[in-house]
């Protein structure tokens, strides 16, 4: 086998399908990103009128079934992510963008291309986030790009805005969360009123987190106190309005948590704590990220002997999903410990 890698990472050797599978799951690259050479395009077609109104007629019969069935797949997938991780499931993850970007491309009215937009929207800022999580922050940024065009195509400004904060976090993991700063205030101004408390609540949060990472301390304690007067009471964390946004009052905590963690405030131990005991024990993640923040909390106090032990636990959570970003800032206490 080392043999094998030796040969793929020199040219000598090209990658067979059966191995490529394999190293797909486990790296969480696409199929392009491993081989590093572009699938083949099929032939040009001198007259090709007869395929390409088949595919309109075929994009014209999507039902509201097959659009819910589209946003099944999205959630089944969402779930799949937050309990595996995102590198096992850029097969499935890329199929399913592929078939909602085909029946987009052909679908000819508003009326039947709206639903599909938004059912694409929702696909591809997850796709995004998993990118991010796997460390493709090339995939995302185009992912997110492709988001922000649906959310056009649908005249969705809520979608469009969520979409544009989210891409903010790519610029966060190149290393300008300056950026990235601007980026969410830009999808804020853009949205005005015309957003939901929650998504109110959630732009104001990703404010405080890109502004904790750009040395904004004051910003950042502004923006947490900002998506803490919205948020809207009650246990409820789905917004109706954007399915792809989870947050309530424990959720902000453990965001909110995150930020004090971020400015070393000594409030980030106690907030962190409070928000282990009521995580959701299916988002493993979430989890990892807790115990990543504690790591970092207990750090800037000097309490190196629990710093050690909330890594540990870190670790752990972040091989189980296979995050490339969790484990890079896992190495990244580690080596301050």
């Amino acid at each position: 086998m080392r043999v094998y890698v030796s040969e793929w990472e020199n040219g000598r050797r090209s990658i067979s399908d059966r191995y490529a599978t394999i190293l797909r799951r486990l790296l969480g690259v696409t199929d392009v990103e491993l081989r590093d050479s572009p699938p083949e395009a099929a032939p040009a077609m001198a007259d090709g009128y007869d395929e390409l109104l088949a595919r309109i007629d075929s994009a014209r019969s999507v039902s509201e079934s097959m659009v819910t069935a589209f946003n099944d797949q999205t959630e089944v997938l969402r779930t799949m992510d937050r309990e595996r991780g995102a590198s096992a499931l850029v097969d499935q993850m890329t199929g399913h963008l592929a078939r909602l970007e085909e029946t987009l491309t052909f679908a000819v009215l508003p009326s039947a291309r709206r639903p599909v937009a938004l059912a694409l929207v929702g696909a591809s800022t997850l796709a995004a986030w998993q990118a991010i999580d796997s460390g493709a922050v090339d995939r995302a940024w185009r992912h997110y790009e492709l988001a922000k065009r649906a959310a056009r195509d649908a005249e969705a400004p809520t979608y469009l805005a969520h979409s544009t904060a989210e891409q903010a976090y790519v610029l966060l993991e190149a290393g300008r969360p300056a950026l990235g700063v601007e980026l969410v205030r830009e999808a804020q101004r853009s949205l005005g009123s015309a957003g939901s408390p929650r998504l109110e609540a959630w732009l104001h949060a990703a404010e405080a987190e890109l502004c904790a990472h750009a040395d904004m301390p004051d910003d950042a304690r502004r923006a947490l106190d900002a998506a803490a007067t919205v948020i809207p009471p009650g246990q409820e964390e789905r917004d109706p309005e954007m399915p792809s946004i989870f947050l309530n009052g424990g959720h902000l905590a453990r965001w909110r948590g995150h930020v004090l963690a971020m400015l070393g405030d000594g409030e980030a131990v106690s907030s962190l704590y409070d928000a282990l005991k009521v995580v959701d024990p299916t988002f493993v993640r979430a989890q990892a990220g807790l115990h990543i923040d504690l790591a970092h909390a207990h750090l800037a106090r000097a309490e190196y002997e629990d710093a050690h032990t909330q890594v540990r636990q870190a670790r752990l959570l972040a091989n189980r999903t296979g995050s490339v970003r969790q484990r890079r800032r896992v190495d990244l206490l580690s080596s301050k410990l």
